[in-house]
């Protein structure tokens, strides 16, 4: 029986939350947890699914766009997802479980895609479900490292040394909506739209410094801005008083700088710490009712794995 077996990464958003959403530029990860995808043969004629709670409508709409695309059959074959992340953590396992299953299906039938190609088809099944996604964390989960990403554009792989660092993850215990806080901030930008419009400006401006500090390795920087990016999602209201207090947490215990990362409303913050700080950090945050969450960034994108 014919098996096929494909991983891809999930992601942290870095910096510009929100703003990518609305074509200004971002800079997203991707992490060591991998999310898995398996194809195998069977004789049935159709298509089984055991996905637990691993996205089986991202999985369907991969199917049905990749099938198309790639003009071959979506049937007569078993897909089993596995992730080694909890979606509760927000690390995009709806692009990662898309991305996963359009490279499973094209390896499956000997199809030969460019990674230019694999994140067309997995962007358009995930806009299926949610038409007003950005596609950072598709793109984080194809390309993988750490990217600069702008709606319509290519991502740019940016080279950031990240041996003297660490990122420390805090989950707040609440798991958050991504698609009602884009509802939710673009109500913002119905009501005021002036003050909306500053907000992205700001963010744009601090995201393009943030680039700069990430290549030279300028962590204090590095730490500054995300302290300020913080503050921009604060007045979008998308934070919320766990999240302040992990943060809080996190800053007082020695980090460079921390702040919410993604759609906010729950899910989880991150802390830039020096690799010396990163138990207190830790510590600190699961002191302030958070659940630290081991991660390494910089990861490597999709990929078919060994059966």
């Amino acid at each position: 029986m014919k098996k096929v077996l494909v991983s891809a990464p999930g992601k942290l958003l870095l910096f510009s939350d929100h703003a990518v959403v609305y074509g200004k530029p971002c800079i997203v990860t991707a992490i060591n947890q991998r999310l898995t995808v398996t194809i195998s043969e069977n004789n049935e004629g159709t298509t089984h699914f055991e996905t637990g709670n691993n996205g089986t409508r991202f999985v369907e709409a991969a199917l049905i766009v990749g099938s198309k695309q790639l003009a071959v059959s979506r049937k007569g074959f078993t897909i089993t997802t596995i992730s080694e992340f909890s979606g509760k953590y927000g690390f995009g396992s709806s692009a990662a479980v898309t991305v996963a299953t359009v490279k499973a299906l094209s390896d499956f039938n000997n199809k030969s895609l460019t990674n230019d190609e694999f994140f067309s088809l997995s962007f358009a099944a995930v806009r299926k479900i949610q038409p007003k996604a950005s596609g950072f964390d598709v793109a984080a989960s194809v390309f993988g490292g750490t990217l600069w990403y702008e709606k319509e554009k290519p991502p740019q792989a940016l080279a950031v040394d990240w041996k003297d660092v660490a990122l420390v993850v805090g989950y707040s215990g609440v798991k958050a909506d991504t698609p009602t806080m884009v509802e939710q901030v673009a109500g913002l930008q119905a009501q005021n739209p002036q003050k909306f419009a500053k907000l992205l400006t700001a963010m744009e401006k601090l995201v393009e410094q943030a680039k700069q500090a990430l290549v030279v390795k300028d962590w204090q920087r590095v730490g500054i801005l995300m302290n300020y990016n913080q503050e921009y999602l604060r007045d979008l209201g998308v934070s919320t008083e766990k999240l302040e207090a992990l943060i809080s947490a996190a800053k007082h215990a020695g980090a460079f700088g921390a702040k919410l990362s993604g759609a906010g409303g729950g899910d989880s913050m991150i802390a830039l710490v020096s690799n010396d700080k990163k138990e207190i950090v830790e510590k600190a945050i699961t002191e302030a009712g958070g659940e630290v969450v081991s991660i390494t960034p910089d990861e490597e994108g999709v990929r078919l794995e060994s059966v």
